[in-house]
């Protein structure tokens, strides 16, 4: 196996998601990080580089010069992950392609439909790998739910209901330093015109139309501010209009006081229907109506009669919880091996394109815009 060369924008002293993204990719050990941008504080950014062992020579000013200067040296990065503020990913994506680095970007994206369209269009033009990270959908029991849906375990799926409730903004105070790397996401400038939906709620709509294989096609929005009246919304709640009939609830909020990481997910068919819970991941429940609830667990034998890629997303023995940073891990093992085999000329497989990827960027920007057009209009349908 090819070790791969990674480069990282973002993630400095005090950021969340660029440490994750750290820890994940070193998990199954085919992966190096040896250049980084990771904090615009030059001496903050040394600090980063040394902890994790990056030469001080690949430790660059800005983004651009990172991409400049890995572009021109014959050991270059292999793939660029971007995880910085959202208003940042167009730009920084843009440029990685153009100079032929593959690319993980956090998501949203973009901030803009058409900037997502064009990344996307880029993608295509430029054969590079793109991966987005929507980490829900790399869990073992989440891609057990997909594929029982897939094989046709639940039937013909009716109702969908999804909640992503955080507690958050409750306890907010942006004058604490821990709490203003949360900051920029009510500012429109850095998260676009939402931040619950923009943030939280477009993980619970892509985990639907991952689970269910049927896109959202309408929305009907009722967004709120209840701590910043005139700033971006923190709460909201969207019906759904899926393909081939089914129906949904999404609610998704950051002032719901006392939750941590409610991410709950229900899919009804006319057979069966399942349950799944983020803060209870390696359990997926399926439920009939005349038939004892069974309760399927990662990793078990009867799961890999079912899901290949339930399987593969798993690492410990069963009964050996694992959850969050497996989730990106998952995400970065799939995207790693398409990498080596498009580098090798080859086409990748379908398990090693089990990743989200820029179509998922476009949807999500297109439900961003929808649900955010719904709401202003006072509630009504909106297509997608």
């Amino acid at each position: 196996m090819r070790k791969l060369k990674m480069a990282m924008v973002g993630g400095g002293i005090g950021a969340f998601i660029g440490k994750i993204h750290r820890e994940a990719v070193r998990m199954d050990g085919g992966v190096e990080v040896v250049a980084g941008m990771f904090n615009r504080d030059p001496l903050q950014n040394a600090e980063i580089g040394e902890r994790i062992g990056v030469a001080p020579e690949r430790l660059y000013p800005t983004w651009q010069a990172l991409v400049e200067g890995e572009a021109a040296r014959a050991d270059r990065a292999d793939f660029i992950a971007v995880c910085t503020p959202n208003h940042l990913h167009y730009a920084i994506a843009k440029a990685a392609l153009e100079a032929g680095f593959h690319v993980m970007c956090e998501k949203p994206m973009t901030l803009t439909v058409e900037e997502a369209n064009e990344i996307a269009a880029l993608v295509k033009r430029t054969k590079r790998v793109f991966g987005l990270m929507h980490t829900y959908t790399g869990y073992p029991m989440v891609k057990l739910a997909r594929d029982l849906v897939r094989r046709g375990d639940l039937g013909k799926i009716c109702k969908v209901t999804v909640e992503y409730c955080q507690g958050s903004f409750r306890k907010m105070d942006f004058s604490v330093p821990l709490d203003k790397r949360n900051k920029w996401k009510m500012d429109p400038k850095c998260s676009g015109k939402s931040c619950c939906m923009g943030d939280i709620g477009i993980h619970a709509a892509n985990l639907v139309e991952f689970v269910t294989g049927l896109e959202i096609r309408q929305v009907l929005a009722d967004l709120s501010s209840f701590v910043a009246p005139k700033g971006l919304d923190d709460d909201g709640n969207v019906l759904l209009r899926l393909a081939g009939g089914a129906k949904g609830v999404l609610t998704a909020s950051k002032i719901a006081t006392g939750e941590e990481n409610g991410l709950r997910l229900r899919v009804y068919g006319d057979k069966k229907g399942l349950v799944w819970m983020q803060e209870d991941p390696n359990v997926l429940r399926v439920r009939a109506q005349r038939e004892p609830e069974q309760t399927w667990k990662r990793a078990n034998p009867y799961v890999a009669e079912v899901s290949e890629a339930s399987m593969r997303a798993s690492r410990p023995p069963a009964g050996h919880p694992e959850g969050y940073i497996e989730g990106f891990a998952n995400h970065y093992l799939n995207f790693c091996d398409a990498i080596r085999a498009v580098d090798a000329g080859k086409r990748p497989t379908p398990a090693m394109l089990d990743f989200p990827n820029a179509r998922d960027g476009v949807r999500g920007l297109k439900f961003i815009d929808a649900v955010v057009a719904s709401s202003k209009a006072g509630g009504v349908w909106t297509r997608l």
